[in-house]
């Protein structure tokens, strides 16, 4: 696909911006392996080889009776049983971390929470949960979660100020008097309300944020409809017997979605936040998931353990602090006055 001289331009603008590149850089590679979590970080081996055979337990269950065990079930890998049963016959590979997120840790030294150890790089929680596990399939799903939160709002958002924006008069009168009600809901007591009659889930926390977040956008998009809705080539187009929804999204759309995007980074950022700050008040993620937000909720009630408060404060503060300088570089290689 050919870039046209404007799109090459900020393209080349954003790359000077050497702190918002590479931090865009860092957290594609950060995202990209907390997808593979089920690899990096799982208590079932990656690879198995026994009696000539080879089998991939992370991909597939297999009963115990394959290994030449007794029971019908899933063959549980770190039982030392089974361990002898597979090194009789074979080998297994384990990942970097033979752990998942709910993995408990029967055989600790001590009492939960453990300190940092090379059996645990970043120690466990009070459960005897691997706590670097738990930050990798936690990063995954506080980044998913942002991500198609800030998908979806933008679409609602973009599309709410553009009808704002293009027919104005009464259309926009009685959508910002609605915005207003809207927007003056209190969002944390309806979540506590629901959260004590249904189950909170990721859709269900998702679809929830969604009836609220996408007023961010309505604002920005809407002042560029107004402003040029009354320009020389939207009038011709009229005049031409154009629909309006070809002039809307021709012709207005792309000038808006300049504005758009510079707040897009801003808008994921914001979103993952309150998917942290939910879980850290107990009315996000079903308890037990892989969450930042309950990492650092165990960090505030086990001050003993500093490694947990500590880890959790440092992982979400290099996220955020990431996608917030992505942001900056990005506003700046869409702001004409900046551009290098």
């Amino acid at each position: 696909m050919r870039l046209s001289p404007l799109t090459r331009r900020r393209v080349a603008s954003f790359r000077t911006s050497r702190r918002g590149y590479w931090s865009l850089w860092i957290f594609l590679t950060l995202f990209v392996l907390s997808l593979g979590a089920d690899v990096l970080a799982n208590d079932r081996p990656l690879l198995v080889r026994y009696d000539g055979h080879f089998y991939v337990p992370v991909l597939r269950a297999h009963a115990e009776t394959a290994f030449g065990g007794q029971l019908p079930t899933e063959a549980a890998y770190r039982d030392p049983y089974v361990r002898r049963l597979i090194e009789a016959r074979g080998w297994m590979v384990w990942p970097p971390v033979p752990y998942r997120y709910d993995t408990i840790d029967w055989e600790l030294p001590g009492a939960a929470p453990a300190a940092p150890s090379t059996r645990h790089w970043l120690g466990t929680d009070d459960q005897g949960r691997d706590l670097l596990a738990r930050l990798v399939y936690g990063f995954r799903i506080s980044v998913l979660f942002g991500l198609v939160l800030t998908i979806a709002s933008s679409a609602i958002g973009v599309a709410a100020g553009a009808v704002q924006g293009y027919f104005g008069g009464w259309t926009d009168l009685l959508f910002q008097r609605f915005i207003e009600i809207w927007s003056g809901l209190p969002v944390l007591y309806l979540l506590i309300i629901l959260a004590s009659i249904v189950q909170p889930s990721f859709w269900w926390l998702l679809g929830l944020m969604l009836l609220f977040s996408w007023m961010s956008l309505v604002s920005v998009v809407r002042a560029e409809f107004l402003r040029a809705r009354n320009l020389d080539y939207v009038r011709a187009a009229r005049a031409l017997g154009v629909r309006n929804s070809v002039i809307m999204s021709r012709h207005l759309l792309p000038n808006a979605m300049v504005a758009t995007l510079t707040f897009l980074p801003f808008i994921l950022n914001g979103a993952i936040t309150t998917l942290t700050s939910l879980d850290f008040l107990g009315f996000g993620l079903p308890p037990g998931s892989a969450s930042l937000g309950e990492v650092l909720a165990q960090g505030k009630a086990n001050l003993q353990a500093p490694w947990l408060g500590l880890t959790g404060f440092v992982v979400l503060a290099v996220m955020l602090t990431l996608l917030i300088f992505v942001g900056e570089a990005v506003r700046d290689a869409f702001d004409p006055r900046k551009v290098r």
